[in-house]
Parts: C-alpha cells; sequence; structure tokens
C-alpha cells in the first residue's frame, strides 16, 4: 500500500526566496493595509498562521507592527521566514517559531493577537475546521481574523462539484508519485492554466511577468503550491460564516472577497468583544 505524503511546502517557498526583492514586500503591505481598511500596523501585534515564505510577516515588520509571532509545522518554511527575519537584522518584536495550529499546547502559549493572518494555510492542515476554531481563539478583543480559504463549488444537487474530485486525485498522485508529478502532471497543469489565460485574450507571458502584483508573489511558486498542496479542504463563503459565527458570536464580518472558481475566499473577521 502506497502512504499517502503531504506536500512539501517549505521547499517550494524556499525557491520563491530566490526571486526575493523589496518591491515584493512593498507590494504585500499594500494587499494587507487595503483588505484590512488601515494605513500601517502601528500598536498592533500580529500573528502569522502558516508563515511560508515570511513574506507577510516581514511585510507586517514593515508596516510598524508592535508584535509579530510567525510559525509553521514545516521546518523549511520556518527556515525561510528566519531568513527574512535576519534581512530584518533579527528585530527582538518578530518571533519566528515551529509549530502546528493544531497543536493545542503550542496554540495556548502564543497569546492573543490584534490580527490574526493566515492565507492559504488552514484548508492544508488536514483538518480545517478545528484549525478554524484553534485559530479564531487567538483573536483579542476588536481584533482581527484575516484568513483565505479554498472555495466550494457546489453542484446542482448541493454536493461538491466534481472538479474537487478531480484536483484531489491529482494532488495526492502529485505528492504519491514525485517524478510523475515533476515532470508530467506539473508542466501539463501549468501549460493548461496558461491556455486559460491565452482564451481570455491575454498574454500569458506578460501575465506571468506581471504576478508579482497579486500580493507580491510568484507565478511559478503559486501554481507548484495549487497543483501539489495536499492535504486540500475547501468551503463556501456561507459554511465558514455560519460557523465562525456560531462558534464565536462577537465575531462581524468586515470584509470579505469571493471568487466563483476553486480559488480562495479572503474574508475578514473582527472580534466585537
Amino acid at each position: 500500500m502506497i502512504r499517502e505524503q503531504k506536500f512539501a511546502f517549505g521547499e517550494n517557498w524556499r525557491r520563491f526566496l530566490e526571486s526575493f526583492d523589496r518591491d515584493r514586500i512593498k507590494i504585500a503591505a499594500q494587499s494587507l493595509t487595503e483588505f484590512l481598511g488601515v494605513p500601517d500596523l502601528h500598536g498592533k501585534s500580529f500573528l502569522d498562521i502558516g508563515c511560508g515564505s515570511g513574506l507577510f510577516s516581514y511585510a507586517a515588520f514593515q508596516l510598524g507592527a508592535e508584535r509579530i509571532v510567525s510559525f509553521d509545522v514545516d521546518p523549511f518554511s520556518v527556515q525561510c521566514c528566519k531568513h527574512l527575519h535576519n534581512l530584518a537584522n533579527s528585530p527582538a518584536k518578530w518571533e519566528v517559531l515551529e509549530g502546528s495550529i493544531l497543536e493545542k499546547a503550542f496554540v495556548s502559549s502564543l497569546g492573543s493577537f490584534d490580527i490574526v493572518y493566515s492565507w492559504g494555510v488552514l484548508h492544508h492542515t488536514g483538518k480545517m475546521w478545528e484549525s478554524i476554531l484553534n485559530s479564531c481563539g487567538l483573536v483579542a478583543p476588536n481584533g482581527y481574523y484575516y484568513v483565505a480559504l479554498y472555495n466550494k463549488i457546489v453542484s446542482r444537487n448541493g454536493s461538491p462539484a466534481w472538479i474537487h474530485t478531480f484536483w484531489l486525485s491529482v494532488k495526492k498522485m502529485y505528492n504519491n508519485y514525485p517524478v510523475l508529478g515533476k515532470f508530467v502532471l506539473e508542466p501539463s497543469a501549468m501549460a493548461a492554466y496558461l491556455l486559460m489565460v491565452t482564451a481570455r485574450l491575454e498574454n500569458p507571458v506578460t501575465h506571468v511577468k506581471n504576478y508579482r502584483s497579486h500580493r507580491g508573489m510568484k507565478w511559478r511558486t503559486d501554481a507548484t503550491d495549487w497543483i501539489g498542496g495536499y492535504p486540500y479542504e475547501f468551503a463556501t463563503v456561507e459554511e465558514v460564516f455560519k460557523f465562525v459565527t456560531k462558534n464565536f458570536p462577537d465575531f462581524v464580518l468586515r470584509n470579505v472577497k469571493t471568487t466563483s472558481g476553486r480559488g480562495l475566499n479572503w474574508y475578514l473577521f473582527q472580534n466585537k468583544v
């Protein structure tokens, strides 16, 4: 029997840092302030759950956050974040840890934060709803919960659309058969994506070149993350809203950015205690 493997997110982030520059930090910082609706993070504490490369922790630092805690379960991601921490001259107010949002003892040791941020992470834990519960509990009174989760496309009978089953199969195959994943699935999926870009009458070369304008990220990194990202869960906006407000009645949805496809829905809740 083949044992299913998890995707090596940290290795992917390490490759991303090869193209890291200051411009990406500016774009990432702008992404934070625009969705939060604030000019900066002065006087705020910031928790980066599943920090990955550490780009958004660095952005929070540049925006003047008073305290920053970044953590990831993947040791390579922790190394990436520590690299950016060093580039920022190792500020004492920014702490980088290795840990899991599913480890209750670790989570309880963190305290509470004005901004709890987790982008495209919790749906890869294998226990998305438990991850949401644990992370919501870290939001301070009047603090914000900023999270992005994969959207669930629903079929006419109310069940998840076939596309989710398809991609779940691709992701499992990608991780269980590394050679097939790297040399067949990855280039095939990337080619299909660029064909869709072309079908929208966009120049695929320009699309890839300008991709950093999307939160300061890199197209190749995001594409690999999508193809290999496993475990893989998803939810409708309504499901997330009902779950969060049922378990945390004081949470109010302040901002949301939705997609009709299989991409990410962005949520911004405020803890109005």
